[in-house]
Order: C-alpha cells, then sequence, then structure tokens
C-alpha cells in the first residue's frame, strides 16, 4: 500500500495550486490586457507609431512581464515552501502530542493530559475534549478498582465465617446446630443480598431494570417502608414518625422499588441514630413535583463524605458500618433506583452529632387519571 503524502507535502501541494491558480490568472489578464493598453498609452504620449516599433515595445513589454512573473513566482514558492515548514512544525507538534497521550491512555495510563497549544479554539476545544475524557477514564479506573478492593473486602467477611464453620464440622470442633445453621443462613444471606444489590444498581444505571409502574399516593409509601422497618427501631429504642404534609400528589411509581429505597434509608438512619433518638419519614408536595424526606437525630455526616456517600461501598465510618452490618451499597441502591424514576436524591448534615436528611424529588402522578380509578397502586 502506497504511503499517503504527509501534512508539509499537503500543505505545500495546496499552496502551490493556489500559486499557480494565480500565475495564470495573472498572465492571461497581464498579456491579453496589457499590450491594447501599452498600444493606446503610446498613441496618446507620441501620436502614431510605426509597426516595427509598436512590435517592438509590446515584446518587450512582454518580456519585462514574464521576467518579473519568473522572479515574483519564485520567490512566492520560496515564502511558501518556508511557510508551509513552519506551519507543519506549529501544527505538528500538538498532533503528535495528542496521538502520543492517545497511546499512553489506550497502555493504561490515565493521567496523561495535554497542554495548552495556543493555536486558536479548534485546538483548544480538542485538547479541553481529550482532557475531559481521561479525566472521566481515569475516575472509571479509580472507582473500578476501588470497587474490586471492596467487593473483594466484603466478600471476604462472610466466606470467611462460613469457611471457619465448615472447618469445625469436618474437625469436630463444631456441632450442626440451630446456632450453627442460623449462622451459615446469615452470612449466605448477607452475600445473596450483596450480589443482588450489585445487580440491581448495575442494571438501574445500564437502564435495563424493569419497572412496574401504579399512581401511588406517597402516603401509602412512607406507611409501607414505616411498617417493614419499624420492629428494629422498637428493638433499639428509635422513635420513628411518618408524617404526610395533606394535598401530597401521588407518583407514577414502582411501589416496591420505591419501598425499598425508604427502606434503604430508614435502615441506614436506624444504623446511626443512638437509642432515644427520633428518625422521620415525610412527604410534602413540591413544585411540579413529591418530596419525601427521611431525617435523623443521629450522628451526621462530616462535609468532606457527603459527595461520596451515594457510591458504592462508600463509607463515612469504616469499621462502625461493617460491625452494624452494613455492606456500604444500600445508599448506592437508593440512588439508582430513584433515578431510574426519573427522580434524584441528595443528603445534607450540619456536621457531626447533628443529624442527616436525605431528601427525594420524585414527578407527581399529574398526567394520569385520577386516583379512585382502578390503576392506583395498593
Amino acid at each position: 500500500m502506497a504511503r499517503r503524502p504527509g501534512l508539509t507535502a499537503r500543505l505545500l501541494m495546496a499552496q502551490l495550486l493556489v500559486v499557480l491558480a494565480g500565475l495564470a490568472t495573472l498572465s492571461v489578464v497581464a498579456f491579453t490586457v496589457g499590450p491594447p493598453l501599452l498600444r493606446g498609452h503610446l498613441r496618446s504620449a507620441v501620436g502614431a507609431v510605426t509597426p516595427h516599433l509598436s512590435r517592438h515595445l509590446e515584446d518587450a513589454f512582454l518580456a519585462a512581464g514574464g521576467i518579473s512573473l519568473g522572479i515574483g513566482i519564485a520567490a512566492f514558492l520560496a515564502a511558501a515552501v518556508v511557510a508551509a515548514v513552519l506551519l507543519t512544525r506549529r501544527l505538528s507538534r500538538p498532533i503528535h502530542d495528542l496521538a502520543d497521550a492517545a497511546d499512553r491512555v489506550t497502555a493504561g495510563d490515565y493521567t496523561a493530559r495535554l497542554g495548552p497549544t495556543r493555536l486558536g479554539p479548534e485546538f483548544e476545544t480538542l485538547t479541553s475534549a481529550f482532557n475531559t475524557m481521561a479525566d472521566a477514564l481515569e475516575n472509571t479506573e479509580r472507582t473500578r478498582r476501588r470497587l474490586l478492593g471492596d467487593v473483594a473486602h466484603e466478600l471476604r467477611t462472610p466466606l470467611a465465617t462460613i469457611e471457619a464453620y465448615l472447618e469445625g464440622l469436618a474437625d469436630g470442633v463444631r456441632t450442626l446446630d440451630a446456632h450453627t445453621l442460623d449462622v451459615l443462613g446469615a452470612q449466605t444471606t448477607r452475600l445473596h443480598r450483596l450480589v443482588e444489590d450489585i445487580s440491581l444498581v448495575s442494571r438501574a444505571e445500564e437502564h435495563r431494570l424493569t419497572l412496574v409502574r401504579a399512581v401511588i399516593p406517597a402516603a401509602r409509601l412512607a406507611d409501607a417502608a414505616a411498617d417493614a422497618v419499624r420492629p428494629g427501631f422498637q428493638t433499639k429504642g428509635v422513635d420513628l414518625r411518618v408524617m404526610v404534609t395533606p394535598g401530597t400528589p401521588a407518583v407514577d411509581a414502582d411501589r416496591d422499588r420505591l419501598v425499598q429505597v425508604l427502606v434503604n434509608l430508614l435502615t441506614n438512619a436506624l444504623r446511626h441514630t443512638p437509642a432515644g433518638g427520633t428518625v422521620t419519614v415525610a412527604a410534602e408536595p413540591a413544585r411540579a413535583g413529591v418530596v419525601i424526606r427521611v431525617a435523623d437525630t443521629g450522628e451526621g455526616i462530616a462535609a468532606e463524605h457527603l459527595p461520596h456517600i451515594f457510591e458504592r461501598f462508600y463509607r463515612a465510618d469504616t469499621g462502625r458500618d461493617r460491625e452494624h452490618g452494613g455492606s456500604g451499597i444500600g445508599l448506592a441502591v437508593a440512588r439508582a433506583l430513584v433515578h431510574a424514576h426519573g427522580g434524584t436524591v441528595s443528603a445534607s448534615s450540619e456536621g457531626p452529632g447533628r443529624g442527616a436528611v436525605f431528601r427525594i424529588s420524585l414527578p407527581a402522578a399529574s398526567a394520569r387519571p385520577d386516583l379512585q380509578g382502578s390503576n392506583v397502586g395498593p
């Protein structure tokens, strides 16, 4: 396969085409229009001119014009070559830098970045786009590595427990009694829940999650979630309250999925609220939608942790969360499910020891039939 010409050759050929086009145009104009103009000026200046003198003057004019054009073309060609070489060097440097940076990214070095080119907005846009892409890839790779490490850690604990009990059974140190079965069952359930949660987050983020939608009053969602977690609150001695503002509209949603979101948030609030504290789930109308808040009077969240708490396996207090059985993915599940419903979820806190508020915003089901119809969810 023949090698294609490089940038220098292409620029030079482009300038040569311009030179040749200019030369042809100038030659036609000069040698066609010039002689008649010369004869007209001679008649005006000296009157009648002999044919011999007129032909001699025209030949001299054409010769002088040809020599001048030749010198001008040669100078222009030299300038074109120099300009093409300089311009190529100027343009090729950022192009080579881009190629080198792309090769580094391909090889797995996501720290590669491009500096400013000062070659105009087009190159600056290209540089900015590449750096933005590299930032996204670096963040994705960092998340992937952390995710692999966190998954390995989360799997290691229950697997180690199961392995220890199985070894004890094999060695005769333990017996297969109700306690052993409970421990093995609990660890197996923990593994199953972890796998299901990871799968759920992935399917929701990839828009592969099937939602069974119905028009559901927000009060029913809050009551269903509160009923599901109330025994745990009573056992720990934490007060659980449900508050729904009159006139709060219904939502078009998958009831089970949104109850799962609220259960995750309430369970998280219970985990971080000491005995004697209060957790409130409240629903109220908002502009073109519904807001459901889960507020607690517990440990609170430091400002540096707030931007990350919805990330998979992120923990503000690793040891305490693991001690209470948290897998670190419940909030990621909540965010993924809320986003799948076209809503948003956020967290706020005034600081450690001052509680936290999780706020879910969902669009109202204003376009659906009246709630008294048969399509109203349970």
